[in-house]
């Protein structure tokens, strides 16, 4: 252990100067006489080593609470630890430079163990205090038993002491801080990696009991999935969705969209995902399925009706758009239904197309009023319908026919949702 030689200098007004590294001391200039009573006492305190070992755990057991728990778990585990920590440093009193590796491992590796479980970190460095103030003590006991005369010579390797306590707590408590670090990664890389295999449908049966607790969900709920559009979220998974008070939902971050798994209460899947919405923000929600084993699904019929969520914003739930969902499902066939029922207007001027089809979408969003469409058009109830009819000569198409009229809608969906 290296002592501490402090020279006398002299106060200067101005700005403190920045302590410099500590640098070896001249083993010349230590008090030989002190050295001799600490390594004479701390012979004596190695030698009885098991009986220090056990008056430090009674301590422990009295004074810190953690402790006594963790001595009534494995009081075997306990002493041994004690034993090696209070071995290395005792011997670190006797040859400073050839123990001090070995102190510092046991010291950092006390700090780890301890972190992993869960021993609270303010309990630790008690721990380690209440350590190096029975060897302190011991070492007056010892040298006022033995030679009373010598116990002042102890006052000049005191700071010695102490700051070997002191740097054995700054070392424990970077070992319990990365190890806690380290731990809560795992944790949250865990929680991760269990939620993206729900939302992928690849969870093994085997996982569910464990994906349940770490989501804080129960197996056997009933869900919806919740997608987000994940531009300009801020990396905060889904920032931009507004949900109902009281929701119990997990929110995991995707590539191209964040997704919350959210726990339907009663069968109330409506009031889950409110339809108003921040501006901007573009909302998907499933259909309800039946527990964890079945969020994989959930999560393909969010994607879909986020996609069928107009740019603009707002909430979209599958369950309100069946048909639209069967076409978005299936770009290729939406594409065909678009190209057959849409395709005969395709030799017409563009604008004139344009509006034939906005007519046709207008009249379909109507529920097949001409008067309301020509309203929302700002053209006679006439033109509407005679714009309607040159649509059924140009196709062929009957929209008296409710299979035509079937078809039209779900063509003019799928050019909405293929020119986006």
């Amino acid at each position: 252990m290296q002592h501490a030689v402090r020279p006398r200098t002299l106060l200067r007004p101005g700005p403190v100067p920045a302590p410099r590294p500590r640098t070896a001391r001249v083993r010349s200039l230590i008090d030989a006489d002190a050295l001799r009573v600490l390594h004479r006492a701390a012979r004596v305190l190695l030698d009885d080593l098991p009986q220090l070992t056990d008056r430090l755990v009674a301590v422990l057991q009295e004074q810190e609470p953690a402790y006594r728990a963790a001595v009534e778990g494995d009081a075997t585990e306990i002493w041994q630890e004690v034993h090696r920590s209070l071995r290395h440093s005792i011997s670190s009193l006797l040859d400073p430079r050839g123990a001090r590796d070995g102190a510092r491992r046991c010291s950092w590796k006390i700090g780890a163990t301890r972190a992993e479980q869960g021993l609270p970190l303010d309990a630790l460095l008690h721990a380690f205090r209440l350590g190096g103030s029975l060897v302190w003590q011991g070492l007056v006991d010892e040298t006022s038993r033995t030679a009373p005369e010598d116990v002042r010579l102890l006052v000049h390797v005191a700071s010695d002491v102490w700051n070997f306590v002191d740097e054995h707590c700054t070392l424990v408590a970077d070992a319990y801080r990365q190890t806690e670090r380290q731990l809560a990664w795992r944790r949250e890389n865990r929680v991760r990696l269990l939620a993206a295999a729900l939302l992928d449908g690849t969870s093994r049966i085997a996982d569910l009991p464990e994906a349940a607790q770490a989501l804080d969900l129960p197996e056997h709920g009933r869900y919806v999935v919740v997608a987000v559009d994940g531009g300009g979220l801020g990396g905060c998974p889904g920032a931009q969705a507004d949900l109902a008070p009281g929701v119990r939902v997990h929110w995991h971050t995707g590539v191209d969209a964040d997704y919350g798994i959210a726990l339907v209460e009663n069968g109330e899947e409506a009031v889950v995902v409110p339809q108003e919405q921040a501006p901007g923000a573009r909302v998907g929600v499933s259909g309800a399925v039946d527990g964890l084993a079945a969020v994989g699904e959930a999560r393909r019929q969010a994607d879909t009706a986020l996609s069928l969520c107009p740019e603009s914003g707002g909430t979209v739930r599958l369950a309100e758009h069946l048909p639209a969902a069967l076409v978005a499902s299936s770009p290729e066939l939406g594409a065909a239904l678009a190209d057959r029922l849409l395709g005969p207007l395709a030799h017409l001027e563009p604008a004139d197309a344009e509006v034939l089809l906005d007519t046709l979408a207008t009249w379909l969003a109507c529920d097949g009023s001409a008067q309301r469409a020509s309203r929302r058009l700002y053209c006679h109830r006439n033109t509407v319908l005679n714009r309607l009819r040159r649509y059924e000569q140009l196709t062929g198409r009957s929209l008296s026919r409710p299979c035509d009229l079937v078809e039209v809608s779900l063509a003019l969906t799928a050019r909405t949702l293929l020119r986006r």
